[in-house]
């Protein structure tokens, strides 16, 4: 009989340690809700789980960057909305004082009004701001540029001078600048008429009621350069002297400086990538950029309130692409925050899968461990007892 060693009893003791190592590993996972705790648990699966929670976090701000964007669109499509309404309103000033019936004061009445929402328009661009992001004065910190806007001439008191046949055909337009160049030919000619008079050659001598050729060019020449003189400020053209010959009448410029766009790089992504970046432009919707700055209705006659007309429709033209720019965009971020959305949510159950607990069958292991842990105490007192039974008979 082996005395020095109770075989039995480590045997029954080494196994109680490994059932009460267990049974506190599935009270830590029960307790914590975690499959994996610590490293050891299982050292793959918690590099994968890790690194599913770093995109899934990053997935998450994603989400809440683009609903960020999309307040910052609907503010500026909002104040967007009021230099719309506003523009509509010129525009229907502007038609208003081109109406035959308006008298100088009533047009400059007009006018007072046209300046007040000039202004406001510049107010608007100038304050509208989100999270202390100006959104529509542009970039400042940015080089400006130099526009040069060309007005829209109106020139039906030119031809209203000008004889029958007479032309002025449009013969350069500068697309980029908008600059019209009109060229005058007249139309006179042996056996026409000018004035009520027939018109005769230049060797001949005029009877009564015959004016010379040349005669009536002149007198052609000196009536459109007398209502170029008095209208041209009106009519959107350069104050020329026309001369005999073919002659340019080009319309008049004005020199506006505005901020460049303001560059909004929306970050939808978890990572560095580029194609995590939605960019977002937005114009100065100064009056300068939109062209209506200095915009006149007023004056004798309807000629500029005519050509406002036309200055205040390529405004309006700017604010709708720019409001459909940003529409387009918060349409797009209504879709990325869906599939971002998506994304986290099936990413966050497979790593539910990999690091949670499943209480089910934890509890199962726990439940055994805990039986075995009884189990095993009982057999290590009946070990002990061994030996105090052989000394109690040595004893007798």
């Amino acid at each position: 009989m082996v005395v020095q060693h109770n075989i039995t009893a480590m045997n029954a003791n080494r196994m109680l340690g490994v059932t009460t190592n267990g049974q506190s590993k599935s009270t830590e996972k029960l307790s914590s809700g975690y499959r994996i705790n610590r490293a050891a648990d299982d050292a793959a699966g918690l590099s994968i789980s890790e690194k599913m929670r770093k995109q899934i976090r990053g997935l998450s701000q994603a989400s809440t960057n683009a609903q960020d964007g999309i307040s910052c669109v609907q503010t500026a499509e909002g104040a967007l909305t009021e230099v719309h309404s506003m523009l509509q309103r010129m525009n229907e000033l502007a038609v208003q004082a081109s109406n035959g019936t308006m008298s100088e004061d009533d047009r400059q009445n007009v006018q007072d009004e046209v300046d007040q929402l000039v202004s406001e328009i510049d107010r608007v661009s100038e304050t509208t701001k989100f999270n202390e992001t100006y959104l529509l004065k542009g970039d400042d910190s940015k080089v400006q540029i130099s526009n040069k806007v060309y007005a829209s001439p109106q020139m039906s008191l030119v031809e209203d001078a000008m004889a029958d046949g007479s032309k002025l055909e449009v013969t350069t337009e500068m697309d980029a600048t908008g600059k019209t160049v009109y060229t005058f030919t007249s139309g006179l000619k042996k056996d026409g008429t000018w004035a009520g008079k027939k018109i005769v050659d230049d060797s001949a001598t005029p009877g009564a009621g015959e004016i010379k050729l040349a005669d009536a060019k002149k007198d052609e020449l000196a009536a459109m350069n007398k209502v170029i003189t008095t209208y041209a400020g009106e009519m959107g053209i350069n104050a020329v002297t026309l001369a005999e010959g073919d002659n340019n009448v080009t319309s008049t410029s004005q020199t506006f400086t505005y901020n460049d766009s303001v560059n909004l790089s929306l970050h939808v992504g978890a990572d560095s990538a580029s194609t995590n970046k939605i960019s977002l432009d937005i114009e100065s919707m100064s009056s300068d950029y939109l062209g209506v700055k200095g915009i006149k209705v007023s004056g004798k006659t309807a000629m500029q309130a005519t050509g406002a007309i036309d200055t205040i429709a390529d405004a309006v033209k700017k604010v709708s692409k720019q409001r459909s720019a940003l529409g387009a965009v918060q349409n797009r971020l209504e879709h990325t925050i869906s599939n971002l959305d998506n994304v986290v949510e099936n990413t966050t159950s497979a790593e539910s899968r990999i690091r949670d607990t499943d209480m089910a069958e934890e509890m199962v292991s726990y439940s055994k461990n805990n039986i075995l842990m009884q189990a095993g105490q009982s057999m290590l007192a009946q070990a002990n007892q061994q030996n105090q039974g052989l000394f109690c008979s040595y004893k007798q």
